[in-house]
């Protein structure tokens, strides 16, 4: 016999945030049909459903499958009570970058828009304490040279310092989220060893061949492909940039391969967010709610890429205002990379996670 205990505040709160009404699902199994990336066996989202009717919260955060869920809409469009299962999960999927976050008020920082000035004036404080510590707190005359403003070896060594800690720091709370994925699904063991999972999980990230099985929203494909290899592009151009620095090749020309790769990758952004944009205020993003993660997300990563093009401008032409905006656009980058684990470009690690857990364990 089992012993439910069901959270009511939790269902409360998972109501509120997905705009569903829990106790309307009648369990008619239509979502799991319908869904072409849920497998045959123990199917989603019918028993996430269940969960979250039933107040399971710790059976439903823990669950692989709210992952597994690429929000294509279709079980949504067919749902007969209009319970929208995809808002579901995609709330559910909210509660765990704030349940997981360790430490614990980083996720409760990133969630409300109530939180948003203590979340800009973090970084804009602990910035420009490192700019003074490196006695370049002032706009240094002349042409403009980003370096005299802020110390390449000062930047690079205090933003990879600060994201390893970040990234450490919250790598307890994935560690905890590895071990509820075992204890809660129930699996025997692992069938592949973690690397060798990870490894096929690989080749459907980079190709992102599990939107090929969306119906209602096909297209959702092309823009989060542009977004995944227009950042992974910036951040090799941004490797390079720190090489160039260290070798002291910085600032680069204009006609730099990787200063045109930069500006390649910058159109892709642009253009990929902004299919987002539109698909999410027309509706046609899977889902009838964006909530304040899914617009805090998308602002940060615009910024980052609209500021970044600024600021190259801002060199090449000299503008007074260079270093303020050089300045906004280090808050943007912490915004994106260091915050990475508590907002919601998270799912980048919880959905590859769960992706390689569920073939460790031969689930499909």
């Amino acid at each position: 016999m089992i012993t439910l205990q069901p959270d009511i505040a939790f269902k409360k709160e998972l109501e509120k945030l997905s705009g569903a009404s829990l106790s309307t699902c009648m369990q008619c199994g239509t979502c799991s049909v319908v869904c072409n990336l849920s497998p045959d066996e123990q199917p989603f989202p019918r028993k996430e459903m269940v969960y979250a009717g039933w107040g399971m919260k710790d059976k439903l955060l823990a669950s692989p499958d709210v992952w597994l869920c690429h929000q294509c809409g279709d079980c949504s469009s067919h749902c007969p009570r209009a319970v929208n299962p995809a808002d579901v999960l995609a709330a559910t999927r909210e509660l765990i970058y704030t349940s997981y976050a360790r430490p614990s008020f980083m996720g409760k920082l990133l969630s409300k828009p109530g939180w948003l000035p203590v979340a800009i004036l973090l970084p804009t404080v602990i910035i420009a304490l490192i700019i003074y510590l490196a006695g370049t707190l002032s706009i240094p005359e002349g042409p403009v040279n980003y370096s005299h403003f802020f110390p390449h070896g000062w930047l690079n060594g205090s933003f990879t310092l600060i994201t390893v800690l970040s990234y450490a720091i919250a790598g307890i709370g994935m560690a905890r989220f590895w071990k509820d994925l075992r204890l809660q699904d129930g699996a025997k063991g692992m069938e592949k060893s973690f690397l060798a999972s990870f490894w096929k999980v690989k080749n459907e990230i980079l190709a992102h061949n599990r939107f090929n099985k969306c119906e209602r929203n096909r297209s959702r494909k092309v823009s989060h492909f542009l977004v995944f290899y227009g950042f992974i592009l910036l951040l090799l151009v941004t490797l390079y940039a720190i090489y160039a620095a260290i070798t002291e090749k910085y600032p680069l020309s204009l006609t730099n391969p990787f200063k045109l790769l930069g500006n390649l990758s910058s159109i892709m952004l642009f253009t990929g967010l902004g299919m987002m944009v539109y698909n999410r205020l027309a509706k046609k993003e899977g889902t009838v709610r964006s909530t304040y993660r899914d617009w805090l997300f998308l602002g940060s990563l615009f910024l980052l890429t609209l500021s970044g093009v600024i600021i190259e401008t801002a060199r090449f032409m000299d503008w007074q205002w260079a270093y303020y905006l050089y300045f906004f656009h280090l808050v943007c980058v912490w915004f994106v990379v260091i915050y990475l684990p508590y907002t919601k470009f998270g799912h980048i690690i919880y959905r590859t996670m769960s992706m390689t857990y569920a073939i460790s364990v031969n689930r499909k």
